[in-house]
């Protein structure tokens, strides 16, 4: 399992919402949820989306690929 809370503080940074990020990468804000609970896992592209739009340069797998 992962640990997303490096990914929800650039977020809480950045000012966006779960929602916000959820509506710019095509997703609903339910399945969002679900991933950044470990529920489901995210894809490449929504990687690539997300990453973009917070400005996650170099560091990536420090987002989303830290272990518990």
């Amino acid at each position: 399992m992962f640990d997303y809370s490096k990914l929800l503080g650039k977020m809480r940074e950045k000012g966006v919402t779960q929602e916000e990020v959820a509506s710019k990468i095509g997703i609903s804000s339910n399945a969002l949820r679900n991933k950044l609970k470990g529920r489901s896992s995210f894809n490449v592209g929504e990687i690539w989306a997300i990453s973009l739009y917070l400005g996650i340069t170099g560091e990536v797998q420090d987002y989303f690929f830290c272990l518990k």
